[in-house]
């Protein structure tokens, strides 16, 4: 997620200092991917440098607020119409890690697997149980981002059982003059403040 365009989705509020914009932030979304004050502030400078927040000022506690310029609110408007691609996402650990396993001498690929079951199993517990303490009228937010978290970790148990049968399989040795399938290109992601 790139917090730049999140601060800046924030602002089309008003304005609002570093704190308010973190505070904001985790209260959106649960805290689920908690921004670091000083990523705040960092990206806030960067925003002001490119144009698209100034301040307006201090507020009561003599904090610099911060607002969004016209070309802040542009580029926010255009973000919000823009899908996100799924090559634009981070690389997945998860399937680095299995890919890695599966070809590494000594690695019970089995073994790792069940382990990110279980672990898996139990954030689907546990994003079940959110969502029941959810208040549907004042945490729609939150309840997206729940939703989201609980539909991809039935998505990882659904991929975890088809790698187990992958793994079910008898394997061939695969030889060194063998071509490997080809491979999507993938470029790689934007690192974003």
């Amino acid at each position: 997620m790139s917090i730049r365009q999140g601060l800046l989705a924030l602002l089309l509020d008003g304005p609002q200092h570093g704190y308010q914009l973190r505070q904001d932030f985790d209260g959106r979304t649960g805290a689920t991917w908690p921004l670091n004050i000083g990523q705040v502030y960092t990206t806030l400078g960067r925003l002001s440098r490119d144009g698209l927040v100034e301040t307006t000022g201090d507020d009561d506690d003599s904090l610099k607020l911060y607002a969004l310029t016209a070309a802040g609110r542009a580029e926010v408007e255009a973000w919000f119409a823009t899908p996100v691609q799924l090559p634009d996402r981070p690389r997945d650990e998860l399937a680095i890690k299995l890919a890695l396993a599966a070809e590494t001498p000594g690695v019970d690929l089995a073994a790792v697997i069940q382990a990110q079951r279980t672990a898996t199993v139990e954030a689907i517990q546990d994003y079940t149980r959110l969502k029941t303490e959810a208040d549907p009228d004042a945490d729609l937010g939150w309840l997206l981002v729940l939703d989201s978290l609980l539909f991809q970790a039935e998505a990882e148990v659904r991929w975890l059982d088809a790698c187990e049968q992958r793994l079910a399989r008898p394997r061939q040795p695969r030889q060194a003059s063998q071509p490997r399938a080809t491979r999507v290109a993938r470029a790689e992601p934007e690192v974003r403040a």
